[in-house]
């Protein structure tokens, strides 16, 4: 087995291979593919594959991985590398590279022995292969030699950079490939870049020619998804990044894997531009334009990623001839695409990069001033604001771009796009303090404290929310002394609204406290309403309850004589879900139903959102979830139509539509619904991809755990760390850990828990989860007779159950949790009797029936277990009945380790009569039936571990997933189970 890996020779440029170590990603689909060819090709029946794809974006390490997996398996790998020496290139160049690793090899002596006229490739001994009837015999001799080889060993021939190559080499491959040498087990892999073809490059005939053939194909290497990229960057760097320093090397990326590790690599060194590597390697085709051409492109690298025609025209100010000219090659060299609308745009974003950052200062400011007056006589249009404050800022012409960054902000706000919004303020405000008083936009009441707030507010509505509060304390910073009470009480409230988006409750409250009392409520304004509104929010949230309601009552007095009626329905909807039983009850739903016809009616979306939210949360903790749906699914439409879709309202929205589907059963389409939210809102961590993570745990992936618990890093986020929390309490429980479940049940109350909420709702299903690997742990204990241990877990139950009892007695509202809260506490109850005593069918028949509210995946699992206390209380026909249902749910739900319990509770409990060997014993993987059988050996882990080639901590795993598989709870009782269920058998003696 031979593999060569040649170092890569670039001529002018030098692009870096990946190194052994850079992950492949996102490139599935393409490496099954080849892997396909390299089975066929082991077979006899070869194919050549032609790997096409843009510089940079993974060809090479694609080819590397088949090459290591090609040797892994036994095949001969052998690469040739084309390389740019213009001109003058070196012919059969790869295939001299080829044949000297084939030459060195001792198994392929006698066939080269056999083709002596391929020698002339060796060496410098080229220039001998000039007549036609050489060549002839060189082509059918390279030709028998690779078929000698093939039928010695299997032969996996790579090519790299076709499109460098000489025309011998192409000549020879045409020949190769023509010619049936496919008909042996060899296959071919050769790349090109697909960006460097232009129109007449001589490889385009070429490969026209051979993609008829039909033992040739083509492979396209596309740029990679943004997720993709995300995986790629993550992988790469080990310290933990910034998600916008992640965000932005994938938009910058844009799907290239070499520009993503390039950018990375110069994120400690660089705040912006183009890496100096990097931007060598996109300027050199620049260089390779003409003059004109040249010109062309530096002024549309001002232009922007996009420019129409005739503002190209103008701006380079060539006549139309010699500018199609320079158009031509540009496009040509795929350096420009052009677009439908009579518009070129840069084929890369990066490309347009490089070429700006190469301008010189004077002629950039030049060409920006030209586009700025380019664009404004051609109208002022809201349209065009953004790029005539982005061409008047670059151009030094600081209070026209103040202007224009104003009217892009009003642009934005009217079209709902919060984002957009607060870039251009935030663009406004960093230009403020540079333009003069007497340049400034006059009248509306703009000064640098409202821009600040509205920035504030556009921030919060794009999801924004830490940026949120980091304009809204600007704001209170840029206070004077001379400011008026009732904008000095706007920054307060509005910092006090931020401050409880970010779960800072108690300053929230300070704030809301200060904001109210900087102004009378008599004479009544809307300033106050709104003080007295956010003061709601705040003094709820720190457990001020009474105070909340006065407030509420008074304020909502005070609105309606306002008609202030947007105000009017933020405070209908604090009564809704503060006062009596709030949200569940028919009173909080009129009340909410009022307040969001009032809220449409006065334009506010974000109060109109938070009526709808808290509509459809009413019906999920009243466990009417088909009720629940339409709210979700109006809310949700209303916030797109807003452009609020990041704002918090519609992220819980977005969490709740997702939990709804994992609790009716409907994984599959949360599991595409939570996908596509994460495309949209990737920074909006537990809100779009907690329901997924439930389904994938409960489907048996393992790396759940992992990726829940990469929702800790950053700054706390509440949903992330309730998200997280589940899912590795409920990990810890399936693996049969109660020490780390219990640790984790722990943490993440803390973690949850503030000054008003001391124990979050959350908090009984938590301990519920925990209680599972508790009472696992205390009935293993109680088998084997240890009942210290046993007792130890029993206090822990103990302590678990009655913080259940008191939180879904009293919650967070001080009243009863709804029909889910009830569920959890049945199963924690449940829990608890058997950590103490035992199975008890009675209150597992309570908890089956208290899920029947429509959580379908854990109402098996209570089935389940009461199926189990049938069977130990003799109640066999019973049991299997509930085991049936339970495994047809697990099927339905592609639930996989509650599929592998039920079959261990149906063969220990010899539950089902058609459960026979054969069934048992595909139960358990082939892998586990090795370990098992070392294990009735007496192996230890490390021992199993080395026996079978795998470290002892993944033998440990086996070994775990084999005792709960067999409902075992030692590694002895697993092999007497085993036994006695012919899962094994005993060992036959040496001394036979």
């Amino acid at each position: 087995m031979t593999q060569t890996r040649a170092p890569e020779k670039r001529g002018l440029v030098s692009l870096p291979q990946a190194s052994s170590v850079t992950p492949v990603v996102g490139r599935d689909t393409e490496l099954e593919r080849l892997s396909g060819v390299l089975e066929r090709a082991r077979a006899g029946e070869a194919r050549a594959v032609l790997v096409a794809g843009d510089a940079g974006v993974g060809k090479t390490r694609v080819l590397d991985e088949m090459a290591g997996r090609a040797a892994e398996a036994g095949i001969t790998v052998v690469t040739g590398h084309c390389v740019d020496l213009g001109d003058v290139g070196l012919p059969y160049l790869p295939f001299t590279e080829v044949l000297g690793v084939l030459a060195g090899d001792e198994r392929f002596a006698a066939a080269l022995a056999a083709h002596p006229v391929v020698e002339r490739l060796l060496g410098a001994g080229t220039g001998g292969v000039r007549d036609v009837d050489g060549r002839l015999r060189l082509f059918e001799g390279m030709a028998g030699l690779l078929a000698d080889v093939a039928d010695v060993a299997p032969l996996l021939l790579v090519l790299e950079d076709l499109h460098w190559a000489d025309q011998s080499s192409r000549d020879l491959l045409r020949f190769l490939l023509g010619r049936g040498v496919l008909r042996h087990r060899l296959a071919v892999l050769a790349s090109y870049r697909a960006d460097d073809l232009h129109r007449r490059h001589p490889l385009r005939p070429l490969l026209a020619e051979l993609i008829r053939l039909p033992t040739v194909e083509r492979l396209e290497l596309r740029p990679l998804g943004d997720s993709d990229v995300v995986r790629l960057v993550r992988a790469l760097e080990h310290r933990p990044l910034p998600d916008a320093t992640v965000r932005r090397i994938v938009e910058r990326a844009e799907g290239n894997a070499f520009y993503a590790e390039e950018l990375l690599a110069a994120t400690d060194t660089e705040s912006g531009g183009v890496p100096g590597g990097l931007a060598d390697v996109l300027l050199i085709r620049l260089e390779q334009l003409s003059d004109t051409a040249q010109q062309v492109l530096r002024t549309a690298a001002v232009a922007g990623r996009r420019v129409e025609h005739d503002v190209l025209r103008e701006a380079v100010g060539l006549p139309e001839e010699e500018l199609e000219s320079a158009l031509r090659e540009a496009v040509g060299r795929q350096l420009l695409v052009a677009g439908d609308d009579d518009t070129y745009s840069f084929r890369h974003a990066l490309a347009r990069e490089a070429v700006y950052a190469d301008l010189l200062p004077g002629e950039r400011a030049r060409l920006h001033g030209a586009f700025a007056r380019l664009l404004a006589g051609r109208g002022r249009t809201a349209e065009s604001a953004a790029e005539r404050a982005h061409h008047y800022r670059e151009s030094h012409d600081l209070a026209e771009a103040l202007a224009a960054s104003l009217e892009a902000a009003d642009h934005a706000q009217r079209v709902g796009a919060p984002a957009e919004e607060q870039r251009h303020l935030e663009a406004a405000l960093d230009l403020w303090p540079a333009v003069g008083p007497e340049a400034r936009p006059s009248g509306g009441g703009v000064d640098r404290v409202t821009l600040t707030l509205r920035a504030s507010a556009a921030a919060a509505h794009a999801g924004e929310l830490h940026r949120a509060v980091s304009l809204s304390r600007s704001a209170l910073a840029e206070l004077g002394q001379d400011a008026g009470s009732e904008l000095a009480a706007r920054v307060r409230y509005t910092l006090a609204g931020n401050l409880l988006s970010v779960d800072s409750l108690t300053a929230a409250f300070a704030y809301s406290s200060e904001a109210l009392g900087m102004i009378p409520e008599d004479p009544p304004s809307r300033t106050w309403v709104w003080a007295a509104a956010t003061h709601v929010l705040a003094a709820r949230h720190v457990g001020e309850n009474e105070t909340a309601l006065r407030v509420a009552r008074r304020a909502l007095g005070v609105a309606e004589r306002l008609r202030a009626t947007d105000a009017q329905a933020d405070l209908l909807i604090s009564l809704a879900v503060f006062d009596g039983v709030g949200r569940r009850g028919p009173q909080g739903r009129e009340r909410l139903l009022k307040a969001r016809d009032l809220a449409r009616s006065s334009g506010n979306a974000p109060v109109e959102l938070r009526a709808l939210f808290n509509l459809a949360m009413g019906y999920y903790e009243s466990g009417a979830l088909a009720e629940c749906v339409p709210w979700l699914t109006e809310g949700l439409d209303r916030a797109r139509r807003a452009g609020l879709l990041s704002s918090p309202y519609p992220l819980e929205m977005r969490y709740l539509r997702l939990l709804v589907l994992h609790v009716l059963g409907r994984w599959d389409e949360c599991v595409r619904a939570a996908a596509t939210d994460a495309e949209v809102l990737p920074t909006a961590g537990g809100y779009t991809v907690g329901p997924a993570l439930y389904v994938a745990l409960a489907r048996g992936d393992l790396a759940a755990a992992d990726r829940a618990r990469a929702l800790l890093e950053g700054p706390f986020d509440w949903m992330a760390t309730l998200v997280a929390g589940i899912v590795l309490t409920d990990a810890a429980a399936l693996r049969h850990d109660p020490e780390d479940a219990v640790r984790w049940m722990r943490s993440t109350v803390a973690a949850l828990s503030d000054e008003a909420v001391p124990r979050p709702g959350a908090t009984v299903r938590l301990a519920a989860l925990a209680l599972s690997a508790v009472a696992d742990a205390a009935a293993g204990l109680r088998l084997t007779g240890d009942e210290p241990g046993a007792r130890r877990w029993t206090d822990t139950a103990t302590e678990l159950v009655e913080l259940a009892r008191a939180i879904a007695t009293h919650g967070e509202d001080g009243a009863p949790q709804g029909p889910e809260g009830q569920a959890w506490l049945a199963r924690a109850e449940a829990e608890w009797i058997r950590a103490v005593s035992g199975p008890d069918a009675a209150a597992w028949s309570k908890a089956v029936t208290a899920f029947g509210y429509g959580d379908v995946y854990e109402r098996a699992r209570c089935r389940l277990r009461y199926a189990e206390a049938l069977a130990a209380a003799g109640r066999r026909e019973e049991a299997a009945a509930e085991a049936r249902a339970v495994r047809e749910t697990a099927d339905d739900l592609g639930a996989t380790p509650l599929r592998e319990q039920v079959d261990a509770l149906v063969r220990r409990g010899r539950l089902s009569d058609t459960a026979g060997t054969d069934h048992r014993v595909g139960v358990l993987t082939a892998r586990e039936q090795e370990v098992l059988r070392l294990l009735a050996l007496g192996r230890s882990n490390r021992q199993i571990g080395d026996e079978l080639f795998i470290s002892g901590k993944t033998a440990s795993v086996h070994v775990s997933n084999i005792l709960a598989k067999l409902g075992a709870s030692s590694r002895g009782e697993a092999v007497a189970i085993a036994y006695r269920e012919g899962l094994i058998t005993p060992e036959p003696s040496a001394s036979g």
